[in-house]
């Protein structure tokens, strides 16, 4: 048989199959999660990844319905937040692509437990319990990797009720905005997220979130311009988030 030489430059057609294997393998080697697994490990998961796509402000899962499986978030954030019996919403985290969750759920058999809702479009991979436990069984690593990750966000949440119990919203409200501003790795950045959602993450109401913002800027602690914030006084800002007794 002739072999036809590929044009100079050009590269081979890829079936559409193998083309969208591709992609999902690329999309899970960005995950923290799976940065340090092997290629065989990292096919094995991508072969089993369904796409699935969320328009904002749609709901991935409620909490309390049982898990089907474990969302891998490759574009887009999404709100993590729990429900109140009278309906008031408390936002736990905002996860930002590439990110994960339901991971906990994966392995104590019980349902989600917050709810998971798209802050911007958001397209994820989805991959089923079964086949995640599937994975798990043939590469043990894996699941040592999920439960670090699990374990991180313990602490992240003890964090949280630590704070919500000992102290103020404006500690927290000062802590919150300098976590955001190390994340980021400098003084000014984008707050992704309206009063709203700053006071359901600090369990407070809208106004309360707005007159600390207000009184930060007054004495010279921040500056808010749109959705950018700079901090302009980082000493007085941390001595603000400090526990007050």
């Amino acid at each position: 048989m002739t072999c036809i030489p590929l044009p100079e430059g050009s590269r081979p057609i890829l079936p559409r199959y193998h083309y969208h294997l591709m992609r999902k393998h690329a999309s899970l080697s960005q995950i923290a999660l799976f940065a340090s697994l092997s290629e065989s490990e990292v096919q094995a998961l991508a072969q089993r990844a369904v796409e699935r796509r969320f328009a904002p402000d749609e709901v991935l899962f409620w909490e309390g319905e049982p898990c089907a499986g474990i969302f891998l978030i490759v574009e887009g954030s999404v709100k993590i937040f729990k429900t109140s019996p009278s309906g008031r919403e408390m936002m736990l985290a905002l996860e930002a692509a590439p990110a994960t969750v339901a991971e906990l759920p994966l392995f104590d058999g019980g349902p989600y437990p917050a709810s998971v809702r798209a802050v911007e479009p958001v397209v994820s991979l989805f991959i089923n319990k079964s086949d995640f436990q599937q994975v798990c069984r043939q590469y043990p690593d894996v699941a040592l990797k999920v439960l670090a990750v699990v374990g991180h966000r313990l602490r992240h949440l003890v964090g949280v009720v630590e704070s919500m119990t000992f102290g103020s919203v404006t500690g927290r409200l000062a802590r919150l905005l300098l976590d955001a501003s190390n994340q980021a790795g400098a003084d000014e950045f984008d707050l992704p997220i309206t009063h709203q959602e700053l006071a359901s993450r600090l369990g407070t109401v809208r106004e309360v979130v707005s007159r600390n913002l207000a009184r930060f800027r007054a004495e010279g602690l921040i500056r808010i311009q749109g959705h950018q914030l700079q901090i302009q006084d980082r000493a007085g800002l941390e001595r603000e988030a400090e526990p007050q007794g």
